[in-house]
């Protein structure tokens, strides 16, 4: 979903008067720790206060809300990388972060983004970069076939 930069500004606006900012997540590309459905938490940071392994609501110049792990710093630059993507997003301004992910509403429970298991996976994740494959590799074949079961039970329902 792209956004106008309006709309991007009151984002902002909004996460500084308010001290946080709720949004659904829509991609799969946080899988397993966000996945569709779950309500994103957003408090404000500054952009020199992110830590590796952070993730990090930034907008592309496209105007596309994104969230994703902070790798690294590059000059005036940030370099993030969704959990299941293979490469690394176009590098993000300062001026195109908006917040830091806090914690995670979920259908049963809520996640912290201090909780251990939380960041035990964003090191795992950070550290054996092959995880990301397996888990696209899974995505991909989960998709395809809940597409084919969804075709033929479509079919058998129309006999």
């Amino acid at each position: 979903m792209l956004f106008d930069q309006e709309t991007i500004r009151f984002l902002k606006v909004a996460i500084e008067k308010d001290g946080y900012l709720e949004l659904p997540a829509h991609g799969n590309s946080m899988f397993p720790l966000i996945q569709r459905g779950d309500v994103c938490i957003f408090v404000p940071c500054s952009p020199g206060s992110l830590v590796k392994g952070d993730i990090v609501l930034f907008n592309t110049g496209e105007g596309q809300l994104i969230a994703h792990r902070f790798i690294r710093k590059e000059a005036n630059l940030y370099i993030f990388k969704g959990d299941t993507n293979l490469g690394y997003d176009l590098p993000a301004t300062p001026e195109q972060i908006i917040g830091k992910l806090s914690s995670i509403k979920k259908e049963r429970h809520d996640i912290s983004m201090q909780n251990s298991s939380a960041r035990l996976w964003g090191n795992l994740i950070m550290a054996l970069p092959v995880l990301s494959g397996i888990l696209r590799k899974y995505l991909n074949w989960k998709t395809h076939y809940a597409e084919m079961w969804s075709t033929l039970w479509r079919k058998l329902n129309s006999l």
